[in-house]
């Protein structure tokens, strides 16, 4: 599980690169419609398409089946975090479209500190417990699906990862 655990490391760090300079762009004067629209572009296309389909259709998926023992399943509260991030996007957006810089920096805000905490959740407890509570066939399966998904969309992942390396 070890490689499926940094695959997934590694997406949250480029994550909590663009979450970083999400929050240095709200504090400036001048709004850069630019980057914001970039940053919804990444959040939207890697940060929800590549990285969290991973573990919704993946992950989420192999550690709710019957017989997968966990001491608790934060999966229902993983899940309704993801929503709750895409409701900050939307908010983005529509501020976007208004050209409202209050509400631009409302959901960025939103979002940078839910996902903040969500990727904290995750990396010291949620995949954790994965590693301790999936057999070895469930954890090769769940490495070929992730691979086969990030296959499917280098183009992109490799689009989204120099935008985050680019951000100081």
């Amino acid at each position: 599980m070890t490689k499926i655990l940094n695959i997934l490391y590694d997406e949250h760090q480029a994550i909590l690169k663009v979450i970083k300079a999400l929050l240095r762009e709200c504090e400036e004067d001048r709004l850069n419609r630019k980057f914001f629209a970039d940053a919804i572009d990444f959040i939207r296309n890697y940060a929800d398409k590549i990285h969290h389909a991973k573990e919704e259709a993946i992950l989420f998926k192999e550690l709710c089946k019957p017989g997968v023992l966990m001491h608790c399943n934060p999966i229902e509260q993983m899940l309704y975090e993801h929503e709750m991030g895409r409701n900050f996007v939307k908010g983005m957006v529509e501020g976007l479209k208004e050209n409202n810089k209050e509400k631009i920096i409302d959901g960025a805000n939103g979002y940078a500190n839910l996902l903040r905490e969500h990727i904290s959740k995750e990396d010291d407890i949620l995949y954790p417990m994965a590693e301790e509570s999936l057999d070895q066939k469930t954890k090769k399966q769940i490495l070929s699906k992730f691979k086969e998904a990030d296959h499917s969309k280098k183009n992109e992942i490799n689009k989204y990862a120099l935008f985050a390396n680019k951000l100081k």
